[in-house]
């Protein structure tokens, strides 16, 4: 199992607006609200790293106020 933490940044004003959506999909365990560079940290557990970067590109970038996102492999 891949453990990987996903920073996104959304459009001003979406951040509430898309945290149902991201905890949603079906990969990401949790999601929260941050303050900082990023708006939104979700945690995503999938199988291999090929389904991480599955959850990110067609599942996280995909929904819309989405403007940037940054993915992070845990490592241990």
């Amino acid at each position: 199992m891949v453990h990987a933490f996903i920073m996104i940044k959304t459009a001003a004003g979406e951040s509430e607006g898309l945290l149902a959506a991201i905890r949603d999909l079906e990969s990401v365990s949790e999601a929260h609200i941050v303050a900082g560079t990023y708006d939104v940290i979700a945690e995503v557990d999938a199988p291999e790293v090929y389904n991480v970067l599955e959850a990110v590109s067609s599942g996280i970038q995909a929904l819309e106020g989405i403007t940037d996102t940054k993915t992070y492999i845990a490592m241990g």
